[in-house]
């Protein structure tokens, strides 16, 4: 079951590959993303040190009015890869033109994970023209159901 999904991901980025990874996350924030509470618009994977991180991804707290202190809803979180992932995303990563994007958040049985992409970015008039395919396409089912 998806619980976030990056829905401009495929918009932005020509995603290459795609793995997926667990999640280091807090109790608090597993029940806020079954709630579905969260934002991964702007998110991006890091890989420091030989580790894998999250970085910018938003999981709004799960009971605002009663929450211990300073809670950061935009928190770093780990990926939990092998250290094989770890090395073959940090070579892609360093390609020119490469990152590492969440592509969403969901349940795996009682585990949540991240399906992670390995993109390229888009230019200006590759987004006109999809944006241009999908009208065209529009129209013509308009007129065929018409």
């Amino acid at each position: 079951m998806i619980l976030l999904e990056n829905k401009k991901a495929h918009f932005d980025y020509e995603i290459l590959e795609k793995l997926e990874a667990g999640l280091e996350l807090l109790g608090r924030e597993v029940k806020s993303l079954r709630n579905k509470q969260g934002s991964l618009v702007g998110s991006r994977a890091l890989i420091r040190g030989g580790e894998a991180y999250l970085v910018g991804m938003t999981i709004t707290p799960y009971q605002t009015k009663n929450r211990p202190g300073e809670i950061a809803e935009q928190r770093t979180v780990k990926l939990l890869l092998t250290k094989k992932e770890i090395n073959y995303l940090a070579g892609k990563a360093e390609e020119k033109g490469l990152t590492i994007i969440p592509l969403n958040i969901h349940e795996r049985g009682k585990k949540i994970k991240a399906d992670l992409g390995l993109a390229r970015g888009k230019k200006k008039f590759e987004k006109k023209e999809k944006i241009k395919k999908r009208d065209t396409e529009r129209e013509m089912r308009r007129e065929i159901k018409g």
